[in-house]
Parts: structure tokens; C-alpha cells; sequence
């Protein structure tokens, strides 16, 4: 089985019960929270940070976050979120300026300071890397500090969605799923999840978004409230809802995909 959560603005949560995948950064902003209609896992917003920032000095503290989790477990009802990890692709580290090594030790830290501050947080951890060896370096540095990813219901494996179409990727999935770790693949799109949506019980994408900015017409569905009909798809329940439904589509073709052997690459 494999669980595909629709990346959406937060308004989302009072309109469908289909599962959700919501960003911290929109979702701290609002003074009164709802209880969800559905599941919920939260992202912590870590891509746009380091992004716009090549930090995470603009965002919230470990504190800051734990806090703000909390808060949603008690009035939204999520199910989990991401921890602020620091992802690998050779441009977000040309930002930070640090090392693939650094982003990883920074990303296993954060995890364990957040768990620190509240041990009852449902934070999951994430492997960063970028090639074979900086993902299962990662993995090695869990297990240093006690945390047996194999043990845990969920782990995120971050800085694959821009080359999940790829055979590398898809190889790359398979190695690490191979170490008997349950992950979650942020980001994933219909071509990605074709090729390995059975090595992934869980996975996350918002891409409708971006293809419904393309479609300038837009259409009559309407929140209620709403000041009158959207110039384009963007944030288009109705369109999002459609365009799920052929991800799960994908879904399906990547689980009945038979298991392939794999072959060591270079890493």
C-alpha cells in the first residue's frame, strides 16, 4: 500500500477529508486553526527557507517549531511533520555554503534537538544526501545517536523529487528502501511515482499548482465566501482533486511494477 498526501494550502483542510500534505510556513499564520476533515502531515517549509535564505536564521527556532507543532497536533489533528533538515542539491549547498556532510549532521541535530524539547512530538526524522554513500552516511549517523530508522513507522528521504524521473533516482529509492526503512518521498510527482511507489509507503506532492497557474481560464468552483470565480487553477480544490486522481493512477502502476535487482552504481 501506498499513501499519497495532496500538497495544499491550508485552506484546503476545512473543504476535503482526501489526505493532506500542508507547509508550516503559511499554516503559522493563522490566529484561529480548524480541526481538519482529514489527515494531515505538516512540511516544515525547509526548501524555501534555505532557498530564500541559505539559512535557517529567518525561520522559526527548534523551540519555535516544536511549539508550533504542538499546537497543531491539539487543534488541527496532523499526523506528523517534517523536522527543519537541510537538503542537498549541489545549488541549495552552493547557498549555504556548507558541505553534503554539514546538511547532514545539521539535519539528524534537528531532529534531535526537536525531540528533545518534547519527546510526544510526531516528528519524523529524514535522510539527506545527494548520492548513494551521503544517504547511507546519513542513515550511519542516526544510528550513532540511537535512532534505528528501521524501527520507525516513517522517515523522509529528502533531495530526490528533481531527479525522481530518473533511473538513478529510481535506483536510488531502491537501495535505501532496501535497508528495510518505511519511507515517505517528498515531492513526488506522476513519472516518479510510476517507477517507485512500491518502495515508498507514503509519498507528497503540490505540483498541481504549478501546472494550474498555466491554465489561465480557471473555472466556476468557488470556496464559500469567495469574493468571486479564480483567474487560474492554482489553488483550485476541484482541480487538485482531479489531478490526484491521476497520481493515484500512477500509483497503481508503481505498485504492481515487479521488484527489480539492484545493481550497485557509482555513488
Amino acid at each position: 500500500m501506498s499513501r499519497f498526501l495532496l500538497g495544499a494550502p491550508p485552506a484546503f483542510m476545512k473543504y476535503t477529508d482526501v489526505p493532506l500534505f500542508v507547509s508550516n510556513r503559511p499554516l503559522s499564520k493563522i490566529k484561529n486553526l480548524y480541526r481538519a476533515r482529514g489527515p494531515v502531515a505538516v512540511d516544515s517549509g525547509g526548501f524555501s527557507e534555505l532557498d530564500d535564505h541559505g539559512s535557517w536564521d529567518h525561520g522559526p527556532t527548534p523551540r519555535q517549531y516544536a511549539g508550533q507543532v504542538a499546537r497543531y497536533v491539539d487543534e488541527v489533528g496532523i499526523e506528523w511533520a517534517a523536522p527543519q533538515d537541510w537538503m542537498c542539491e549541489p545549488w541549495i549547498v552552493a547557498k549555504t555554503g556548507l558541505s553534503v556532510a554539514e546538511h547532514q549532521r545539521r539535519t539528524v541535530g534537528n531532529y534531535l534537538d526537536l525531540k528533545s524539547i518534547d519527546a510526544g512530538l510526531p516528528i519524523i526524522p529524514v535522510i539527506q544526501g545527494w548520492t548513494v554513500a551521503d544517504y547511507e552516511r546519513c542513515i550511519a549517523l542516526y544510528d550513532r545517536a540511537g535512532v534505528d530508522l528501521r524501527t520507525l513507522p516513517l522517515v523522509g528521504i529528502g533531495s530526490v523529487c528533481r531527479r525522481q524521473g530518473t533511473e538513478e533516482a529510481a535506483q536510488l529509492i531502491e537501495r535505501i528502501a532496501g535497508h528495510g526503512i518505511r519511507l515517505h518521498g517528498f515531492g513526488f510527482k506522476i513519472d516518479g511515482l510510476r517507477r517507485v511507489a512500491h518502495c515508498l509507503p507514503s509519498s507528497d506532492s503540490m505540483a498541481w499548482a504549478l501546472a494550474g497557474r498555466r491554465e489561465e481560464q480557471g473555472c466556476d468552483f468557488r470556496f464559500p465566501r469567495s469574493r468571486g470565480p479564480h483567474k487560474n487553477e492554482a489553488n483550485c480544490l476541484r482541480y487538485a482533486l482531479a489531478w490526484r486522481e491521476r497520481v493515484l493512477a500512477a500509483v497503481e502502476v508503481g505498485l504492481a511494477r515487479p521488484e527489480q535487482l539492484v545493481f550497485p552504481f557509482a555513488a
